[in-house]
């Protein structure tokens, strides 16, 4: 059942999203949201987009695809009570910077982080200082968040929220359980050698019926731009003969689809660890290439649960501390106090004394470089995949003239 609504009976939602994992994080807290709220589920167009497969994977929902300027327009000309900014710091940043966001009868702001977010960063902040509320799913993340939040977002409200898409019950497993598979959890940024990546697959090969899932297919965008995608890897292993081709397979599609036909869920630091955990799935974290921020793992430390490529090969998958899941991702669904949260936030709109323009501490390049990002994506991918080329050439100052250039007299010019 879900919770009475917070503030007015019946509150408008606009959720806006920009990658995968955000629109997956966005229409699953509207799902949340009380039941006879209104909403609906837009996708900023940016140079990460999703593919329809990935869409369709993330949400049921019906999903419209808008430009940064049309979506400008619709927020004006609807004034939604509540906007869901499900979005990626920059764009938070952005969207933040207009001012159709300044007024006093502005619609509430609300953000999040959709997976682990720990150790807590100045920056994820300091991008959601113009929001009002931001939503974040452990007590360990409340506590650290909020810390820098105190003084680099001190108008910015923590929200306890259970992760809106951890399933509530486990897979049936049959009682042959070899026939299932160990899958893996890729990530686009950890580890970055190939090597490591190499590694990786070679231990899977041994288990046998192994399976990488994959965030995005060859062409898919993804939140984090990878480098050394597993399916090229494990082409050049063949081609070397260090392993046997389909010794490893791949698959796109759901998390949830692939957890349940796993036996166990291998990750570096997977937030879809949190679901197989939720599935009553064993798990490991490897920990071969380290337990640091960089490896984004760090929060896996006294789980119980990390192990290393060795532990993989011999099957020594674990369940987690009980401890370690209370204070992070696992606590007691009462303990959730974001509507509470969210319903103060209403009192004070309808007194009028939401906050006006936001004070952002972030430099004017970095702003303009934000936007121009949404406003032209198509062209600034095109002008991404060329800096290699530029550089080369020795003629890197184009992009940068087209883009920093007379930089104020810009940020007048754009859209609001």
């Amino acid at each position: 059942m879900r919770p009475e609504p917070a503030g007015p009976a019946a509150v408008r939602v606009l959720a806006i999203a920009d990658t995968d994992s955000y629109l997956k994080w966005s229409a699953a807290t509207l799902d949340a949201l009380p039941h006879s709220w209104e909403s609906s589920q837009v996708l900023i167009h940016n140079p990460v987009m999703p593919s329809q497969a990935q869409i369709r994977a993330a949400t049921g929902r019906p999903v419209e695809v808008m430009s940064h300027t049309a979506l400008v327009r619709r927020i004006r000309r609807t004034c939604p009570d509540l906007v869901l900014l499900a979005c990626t710091g920059p764009v938070v940043a952005t969207l933040t910077a207009n001012r159709v966001f300044w007024g006093r009868n502005r619609p509430v702001l609300v953000s999040g982080l959709p997976g682990i977010s720990v150790p807590a960063t100045h920056r994820a902040v300091a991008a959601r200082a113009g929001c009002d509320l931001l939503l974040v799913h452990s007590k360990r993340e409340v506590a650290e968040l909020g810390e820098v939040a105190a003084w680099r977002a001190p108008r910015l409200v923590i929200g306890l929220a259970s992760l809106p898409f951890l399933p509530n019950r486990a897979p049936r497993i049959p009682t042959d359980s070899l026939a299932y598979n160990v899958v893996f959890g890729a990530q686009a940024k950890v580890p970055v050698e190939r090597a490591d990546r190499e590694q990786i697959l070679l231990a899977l090969a041994d288990v046998g019926s192994a399976v990488v899932k994959l965030r995005a297919w060859f062409g898919e965008q993804q939140t984090h731009r990878e480098t050394r995608s597993y399916p090229e890897i494990l082409e050049g292993l063949v081609a070397q003969r260090r392993v046997s081709a389909g010794a490893v397979a791949f698959v796109g599609g759901s998390m949830h689809d692939a957890l349940c036909t796993a036996r166990g869920f291998v990750t570096v630091s997977s937030t879809a660890a949190l679901e197989a955990i939720a599935m009553d799935l064993p798990i490991l974290i490897i920990s071969d290439f380290g337990v640091c921020a960089e490896m984004i793992n760090l929060v896996f430390e006294g789980s119980g649960c990390l192990g290393t490529l060795n532990d993989l090969r011999s099957g020594r998958l674990s369940r987690p501390d009980p401890g370690w899941m209370e204070a992070n991702y696992f606590h007691r669904a009462e303990d959730n106090d974001w509507l509470e949260q969210l319903r103060g936030v209403f009192e004070v709109r309808a007194a009028g004394q939401l906050p006006g323009r936001p004070r952002l501490n972030i430099s004017l390049r970095q702003r303009v470089r934000w936007r121009v990002r949404l406003i032209i994506p198509r062209l600034w991918r095109q002008l991404s995949k060329s800096r290699v080329q530029w550089r080369k050439f020795g003629v890197g100052g184009i992009r940068s003239g087209l883009v920093w250039a007379n930089q104020r007299t810009l940020v007048q010019r754009l859209p609001r």
